[in-house]
């Protein structure tokens, strides 16, 4: 209900934070584990506006991780150490973030870059690596890819751990054989990780992680080509706290940012008298359209994204006084271009889909004849019914979903501060309720509680 501005959490504590608005996501420690990472920073931003996540990043966080594992069986600790030394990685990485995300989980990013991350934004210095890659390949070849990247770094490194000894590896050609380069561990550690970005390398995740050389791998072996990385500048420090930022891009900044704060103020009091969250009296968007725009009528109020003739006439009094009070108060000039903003297109889609819900087409009709996916046509749907305008779908989710999950849907987002479609779709995982089945769920609650 915005009553507090500032949230602080231990892992014991848990992040359930149903917000769309949160503008930062502070780490403070290294998480135990990229899935963590990804799903707390997944708190920043949900409503598509700027979100700013830092991490701070020490070995001494490294080490005590380690130190919580100790008393934990073996192969808890070897799946632990392997989830810790992943977002070391990341931490220490100096490519794109996002791409190191993605790729992770599986995904690729077809840009060079996001554009948006630290390590995009500031680029790192870049090395040719040729000649390291093969001294990696090489070593994973000879062992007969059977080993894991901690393993290989240290036969590369000629150390003669008792594992290593006993498989009498320090025989191999390859052992010691990155002496001669002169790098730390952690240049070995992230030029392998970006091996496996470059697809010389892949780590099988069914064999706890073991690396094994793909096909371009193969080729290399048999005729090197150039390979340029970014070296982190950071290697040299490693006791120093890093600070990793990934930061969206933000909006022109000619908002107002004095009003905009008192809009906020406005929309929290308003909440408070209605009994609903903030999100369901003006999403954030809104607040930074109205800061920018400065609307003083309610005709002008409906031109503000995300505002409908419904909304504004059922909250937008308060709103348009306050910024009229402003502009008088402050001699603002408003913006020439802001009383012919034109709504046609999304105006037309809006009409055509409202009509034929009215007629009961089925919602896959609907898309067909747009040329539109299900997926898009039912976020139009969220937008309309979050500017103010209602859709009765009944007669799609009747056919989707019986009453019990229906009912069990509706109270969840009745208690719900926030309507993310990730975390319902969370709640109802064992429940093979599909992410449309909801989205379809939040249309109708949006129609019936906030409109």
């Amino acid at each position: 209900m915005e009553e507090v501005d500032v949230i602080v959490a231990t892992i014991a504590f848990g992040m359930g934070i149903d917000k769309p608005d949160v503008r930062f996501v502070i780490h403070y420690n290294i998480p135990k584990s990229l899935e963590n990472y990804y799903q707390e920073t997944g708190r920043a931003g949900r409503d598509g506006l700027e979100g700013k996540c830092i991490l701070y990043y020490s070995h001494k966080d490294v080490q005590k991780l380690e130190h919580l594992m100790r008393d934990k069986p073996l192969s808890e600790r070897e799946m632990g150490a392997q989830l810790i030394a992943e977002t070391v990685a990341y931490a220490e990485s100096g490519v794109c973030r996002r791409k190191l995300l993605l790729h992770y989980f599986g995904e690729e990013l077809k840009q060079e870059n996001c554009g948006q991350c630290d390590n995009c934004l500031n680029p790192k210095e870049k090395l040719e690596v040729r000649d390291s890659s093969k001294i990696v390949l090489d070593a994973i070849d000879q062992l007969d890819e059977r080993f894991n990247i901690d393993y290989v770094v240290n036969v590369i490194l000629g150390k003669t751990t008792p594992q290593i000894k006993t498989f009498k590896h320090d025989k191999l050609k390859s052992f010691g054989t990155g002496l001669i380069m002169e790098m730390e561990d952690n240049f070995w550690f992230s030029l392998i990780r970006q091996m496996m970005l470059e697809g010389l390398v892949r780590k099988d995740i069914e064999e706890y992680g073991l690396l094994k050389i793909t096909p371009k791998g193969r080729k290399f072996l048999k005729k090197s080509f150039s390979i340029m990385v970014a070296l982190n500048n950071k290697f040299e420090d490693s006791d120093g706290e890093e600070e990793d930022t990934q930061a969206s891009s933000g909006n022109g900044g000619s908002t107002d940012p004095v009003l905009y704060e008192m809009l906020k103020d406005l929309r929290k009091q308003v909440a408070k008298e209605k009994s609903v969250p903030p999100f369901v009296v003006f999403l954030e968007n809104s607040l930074i359209d109205m800061a920018t725009n400065y609307p003083t009528t309610l005709e002008e109020l409906e031109k503000i994204q995300g505002v409908s003739k419904g909304k504004a006439v059922k909250y937008g009094k308060k709103f348009v006084t306050l910024i009229e009070k402003y502009v008088e108060d402050n001699d603002i000039v408003k913006p020439d271009d802001f009383v012919m903003k034109s709504v046609v297109n999304k105006s037309g889609m809006k009409v055509y889909i409202i009509l034929n819900t009215d007629k009961k087409i089925p919602l896959e009709t609907i898309a067909k004849n747009k040329g539109i996916t299900l997926q898009e046509l039912l976020t139009e749907m969220d937008t309309i019914v979050s500017s103010g305008t209602k859709l009765n779908i009944d007669y799609c989710i009747d056919e989707e979903l019986d009453e019990d999950e229906q009912e069990d849907i509706f109270e969840y987002f009745r208690g719900s501060t926030d309507d993310n479609l990730e975390e319902a779709y969370e709640e109802f995982r064992d429940s093979n309720i599909t992410i449309e089945q909801l989205q379809m769920m939040r249309i109708k609650f949006m129609s019936e509680y906030a409109n």
